[in-house]
């Protein structure tokens, strides 16, 4: 699978290592040419600088070959444009997209968005800890 990713932060550079471990063609894109430094020396995929807001930068980054798109940057407005872009102006059949804000993550979701919220998941996962749920979790 070919999969573009906006976002050499620590999920970006994590998830990237994942893929491109089992096989996957993935090519990372940020902003930040030192971010890449997270990334693995094992890592054969590709690097691309550039705004993934643009849709000239997306193309040279290979948005068009894309399986897949994950737009996990720290901003979820950045997030939430670049993701629409990948699915509505390229066609990338899969489009995942990190929200932090819980609210805006339900209506982007609302909006047809596949979308995840670290927010809600680790808030969850907090209260499952404190209140002894899951504690296979814990240990």
């Amino acid at each position: 699978m070919n999969i573009l990713i906006m976002g050499c932060g620590r999920l970006g550079a994590r998830v990237a290592a994942q893929l491109d471990e089992a096989g996957h063609n993935v090519t990372v894109l940020d902003t930040n040419p030192g971010s890449f430094r997270r990334l693995p020396e094992t890592f054969r995929g590709e690097r691309a600088v550039g705004n993934g807001m643009d849709g000239p930068t997306l193309e040279r980054a290979g948005i068009q070959s894309a399986d897949a798109f994950m737009a996990v940057t720290q901003g979820d407005n950045r997030n939430y444009f670049a993701s629409q872009m990948a699915r509505e102006v390229y066609g990338v059949k899969r489009v995942l997209c990190r929200i932090y804000d819980p609210v805006r993550e339900q209506m982007f979701r609302e909006m047809g968005l596949e979308t995840f919220s670290p927010t809600s998941i680790g808030a969850q996962i907090m209260v499952d800890m404190l209140l002894g749920e899951n504690s296979a979790r814990s240990s």
